[in-house]
């Protein structure tokens, strides 16, 4: 008895359908939860329409591996068991995966604004810290996501997998031209649908993107699509023209030294185009330096720069140092802010430098640097701190000293992500105690990480923001929690500082107190300018005692603490010393693969294959308002954008240290 190859398809076709099923209806569960982003009903077609053909294309990848083998294995006696056994792993495994992107969805949206993408591959690297924060912090959605998943392996997969592939009867065959004809159909099919288009370029994402809201965008993907899709681009990103498009080597090295504003006579090594010579302002006996680095502080959770009232020490010290009121972040990372407060590099689509193979060694950082002029670097840090690769790319790359968890001593409090900023700042009050008292230059990176979800704080400390019922609608409870945390945060900062002005140490030492990035990165815009504005005082330097409303970038702080403390050097940075800078200010900003250039005149954001946008900015009412694209400022931005990748593929940061 021969049968139709239908027959043969059947299983693929079932299993098409219910993967069909789990990408649309999650999708329209995201667009009800997250209605308020949909302005009009064609937003809401091109969606479904989009997320369709994405859809199609990520079940074509799916199937295509059980296409090639199914007929083959199904049809023949000898391998129909193992093919029984395969398919039902196989779908069970595919359907487990998806099913648990899309759980793993909402926390992700809430906290980045889009779907899981490079950062959830980057934090499945440190599953012990992650499962921690997890426990800690998301134990219901960890239990309702188990679940879920076991309710539908038992209930939907193992039962379709072994009904959709049944036993076969001795007395029916397939004949090899059926089996041939089955395969290369379910192939061709597979083929057709992975791919989405009969252009000249597969589809990917910005093939189905068309809003200017990057949350709307991100759903008319799926989330199994979304990482698949990351991962891929891990794989090239090293090169930005490859997202942004091409702009010669000569123009880029040429504007980008225009826009640090420096002399072209202080650009001094033709193998390293970026290299300037930069004297400092400050012209006595160079200082020791202390950079504090503010864990998830956005502005908007600073009185001071027009947020929340939870940072009253913060604020405080506005009034005592100089007070940055329009500084915006690199990215929504801490080893974006830590790549460019340390190293003064300018964002990239990549991953940060700290994580990068090619930098761990002889890498451009300041703690380089101020170790060839004598000083003795070290990093204070309340956790682990091989997470991100910090402990690799600090060691390698100028640092003399490493102070973790294990080294601070008898703490009061420890939380999923380590001690307490007390006992961290406690710590760190001794190591500069201990070095002053040797008469040693120093250099100090301290790393916070109270304010981190799940936002463990130790009891009694601070006392919580009594808000409004109105105010309360606005908030969740983990965002009540964070608030408790910031507010916690900046109570220890406060602290210390008021300590540290009382040790030996502070006459000769200027302090930063800046944030990596802000909480969350969320909105309608191309890129969430808002969510990049962040804090940032310089304490007890020659610089007069100033609220300072230019814009400015988190690589230009580098540059500008050496110049405060008086150390004289030869760097790659594109940073400007904002001591000494005539410039208008200007940002960069690297949100998944947009990228934005600040000015005063507005926002240049360049996206992945497609023509770069201009803006106006209010930060008042931190609207973008469209307007024309000029050819200048699309370039300036484009150099900017391509600078990082072309500087890191030529060695162009390299230093070595003496």
């Amino acid at each position: 008895m021969r049968r139709s190859f239908i027959d043969l398809m059947q299983p693929l076709i079932v299993f098409a359908i219910l993967l069909l099923f789990i990408f649309t209806g999650f999708r329209l569960g995201f667009i009800l939860w997250q209605g308020q982003h949909i302005n009009q009903i064609n937003d809401l077609y091109q969606i479904m329409l989009n997320g369709l053909r994405i859809d199609l294309s990520s079940i074509g990848y799916l199937l295509l591996i059980p296409a090639l083998l199914h007929p083959i294995l199904f049809g023949r006696r000898q391998t129909h068991l193992f093919c029984r056994l395969f398919f039902c792993v196989y779908f069970t495994l595919v359907i487990t995966s998806v099913l648990l992107l899309e759980l793993s969805t909402p926390p992700f949206i809430q906290e980045y604004g889009l779907r899981p993408n490079r950062l959830f591959i980057e934090y499945l690297i440190y599953p012990t810290e992650v499962f921690n924060m997890l426990l800690n912090g998301h134990l219901l959605a960890i239990i309702v996501t188990l679940l879920v998943l076991a309710l539908v392996i038992k209930a939907v997969c193992l039962p379709l997998s072994k009904k959709l592939v049944q036993p076969i009867n001795d007395q029916i065959v397939y004949s090899y031209k059926t089996i041939s004809c089955t395969t290369l159909l379910l192939v061709i099919l597979c083929a057709l649908a992975a791919r989405g288009t009969l252009g000249h370029r597969p589809i990917n994402p910005a093939f189905v993107y068309f809003s200017t809201d990057p949350l709307i965008n991100s759903l008319t993907l799926n989330s199994a699509y979304s990482v698949a899709h990351a991962y891929k681009e891990m794989q090239n990103e090293q090169d930005a023209a490859k997202i942004y498009g091409n702009l010669a080597n000569e123009d880029i090295i040429r504007l980008v030294k225009k826009e640090t504003g420096l002399p072209t006579t202080t650009f001094t090594d033709s193998t390293r185009p970026s290299f300037s010579q930069r004297k400092p302002s400050y012209q006595g006996k160079p200082k020791n330096l202390v950079i504090i680095l503010q864990e998830s502080l956005g502005a908007q959770y600073v009185s001071a720069l027009g947020g929340l009232p939870l940072t009253p020490n913060i604020d405080q010290l506005y009034d005592e140092g100089w007070g940055f009121k329009q500084l915006y972040a690199t990215g929504t990372r801490s080893v974006r802010g830590i790549e460019a407060v340390i190293t003064g590099f300018t964002p990239t689509p990549a991953r940060a430098v700290v994580k990068l193979d090619k930098s761990q060694k002889n890498f451009f950082t300041i703690a380089g640097l101020l170790k060839n002029q004598g000083y003795h670097t070290q990093f204070i840090y309340g956790g682990e701190s091989h997470f991100d690769n910090m402990k690799s790319f600090f060691l390698g790359n100028g640092f003399n000293e490493i102070i973790d968890f294990d080294d601070i001593k008898q703490p009061d409090f420890v939380a999923t992500w380590g001690a307490s900023d007390e006992d961290l700042f406690n710590q760190a009050n001794r190591e500069l105690n201990k070095l002053s008292a040797q008469n040693q230059p120093f250099f100090s990176f301290i790393f916070t990480s109270s304010n981190h979800d799940p936002f463990e704080i130790p009891d009694n400390k601070i006392t919580p923001i009594q808000y409004s019922e109105q105010q309360l609608k606005q908030f969740e409870g983990s965002e009540l929690k964070r608030h408790q945390a910031i507010q916690y945060a900046d109570y220890a900062l406060g602290k210390f500082i008021k300590q540290a002005k009382t040790q030996a140490y502070w006459q000769d030492t200027v302090f930063l107190i800046v944030a990596d990035h802000d909480a969350r990165a969320l909105g309608k815009n191309l890129v969430p300018i808002n969510n990049f504005h962040i804090p940032a005082v310089i304490l007890n330097s020659s610089h007069a005692r100033q609220k300072d409303n230019n814009i400015s970038s988190q690589i230009d702080l580098a540059p500008t603490l050496l110049s405060l403390i008086g150390v004289e050097n030869d760097s790659p940075m594109l940073g400007r010393d904002l001591t000494q800078s005539t410039m208008k200010g200007r940002a960069l900003m690297q949100y998944a693969e947009n990228f934005a250039y600040l000015t005063d005149n507005g926002a240049t954001i360049l996206r992945p294959n497609k023509s770069a946008l201009a803006f106006g900015y209010d930060p008042i009412s931190k609207s973008l308002t469209p307007k024309t694209l000029e050819d200048e400022e699309a370039n300036v931005a484009l150099a900017h954008a391509l600078w990082g990748s072309l500087a890191f593929q030529q060695d162009w940061y390299r230093y070595v240290l003496e």
